[in-house]
């Protein structure tokens, strides 16, 4: 466990320190590495004071109020998206599993898209109305798949993604629905359909903080549990664990982190599919390890898709969904056609 966590998370937290400093320094106004850590690094306390400010003022303002807090968003959306999709993969001992395609996203989508729809984005709990929100529906829309996919007490792999895919067109069709009533807000509920961490600052990164980490301490507590699971769910219950309580549990925090992910960065699909899957084949299947590499492995992924997403037509910006799902779908393919190998299809 110790190794492959070390060598991974090392690699890790190294491509990490680059990418946060490359992006930063990409956009339309493309700002040198020097001036990024220089500007970085005055504003640390022990070691401010001794750095001259040799940039303009115009290039402290763009890092650190423009692109650092979305840099910062990129990276919790990230983190959230993939822990949710090794949650979901893992209790549902299901590789094509992810908050896409089971329709949390969908459903999330939806919870958002109505309050904005209504104008009720600050109505109940101010800045956290949308999250929940979000949740409830997305939970919902988890609920009802499973309950579709339910065939005699068992969730057969094509059941599961077929009846996810399902819900996920229907949910979609509602968003879509509102879009065509709306006439003020008809811009924003687009946004939940095609994702972006544009206009994005601060406060959205500390309303997804404190559910980024509930749920990955809640998850990596499971990480034991999770590895039970991989050898069956009666195996895992003849070694003591509570089968009902614990998938019940996992869906849950998959979901909550799932629908947060998605109230402040709109549909973004794939993520949790991708770098979970990624990260299993090359630091293997315990959950101990695979959990906290999905989180920064996943960060550091949708890192790259918004940076790209926004420099590729630079001043022009590409939707961050229609980025993962270009890197996405391919490999979703890809991946479909192996499990359907490995099961003789």
């Amino acid at each position: 466990m110790k190794r492959p966590l070390a060598l991974w998370g090392g690699a890790g937290l190294a491509l990490l320190v680059l990418s946060v400093t490359v992006s930063l320094s990409l956009g339309s106004a493309k700002l040198p590495l020097s001036d990024v850590w220089g500007v970085l690094l005055s504003k640390l306390p022990a070691v401010g004071g001794w750095l001259e400010g040799g940039w303009a003022e115009s290039t402290e303002q763009i890092i650190l109020k423009i692109r650092l807090p979305r840099v910062a968003l990129a990276l919790l959306v990230g983190a959230c998206l993939s822990l949710a999709g090794a949650g979901f993969q893992g209790v549902l001992r299901n590789p094509l599993a992810d908050p896409y395609t089971l329709g949390v996203a969908s459903g999330a989508a939806v919870g958002a898209a109505l309050l904005i729809h209504f104008g009720l984005q600050a109505f109940f709990l101010g800045m956290w109305s949308v999250p929940l929100s979000a949740f409830v529906f997305a939970l919902a829309s988890l609920l009802l798949v499973l309950r579709l996919a339910n065939i005699q007490g068992k969730y057969r792999l094509e059941t599961v993604i077929l009846s996810g895919v399902v819900v996920s067109a229907f949910l979609s069709s509602v968003v879509s629905l509102l879009v065509s009533f709306s006439d003020r807000v008809v811009n924003e509920i687009v946004f939940w359909l095609m994702g972006s961490l544009a206009m994005r600052g601060w406060p959205f990164a500390l309303v997804l903080l404190p559910h980024l980490a509930l749920g990955a301490a809640a998850l990596l507590a499971l990480g034991r549990t999770l590895n039970l699971f991989a050898l069956g769910e009666k195996q895992a219950a003849h070694l003591g664990v509570n089968v009902t309580r614990t998938r019940l549990a996992v869906l849950v925090v998959a979901t909550l982190l799932a629908a947060a992910a998605v109230s402040v960065a709109g549909t973004i699909g794939f993520v949790g599919l991708v770098v979970p899957h990624l990260m299993r084949l090359l630091a293997g299947p315990d959950y101990r390890v695979l959990l906290p590499l999905s989180a920064l492995y996943g960060g550091i992924y949708v890192l790259w898709a918004d940076t790209l997403a926004r420099t590729m037509l630079a001043p022009a910006e590409i939707p961050l969904g229609v980025v993962t799902a270009f890197l996405g779908a391919p490999f979703f393919a890809w991946l479909l056609r192996r499990s359907k190998r490995a099961n003789g299809g």
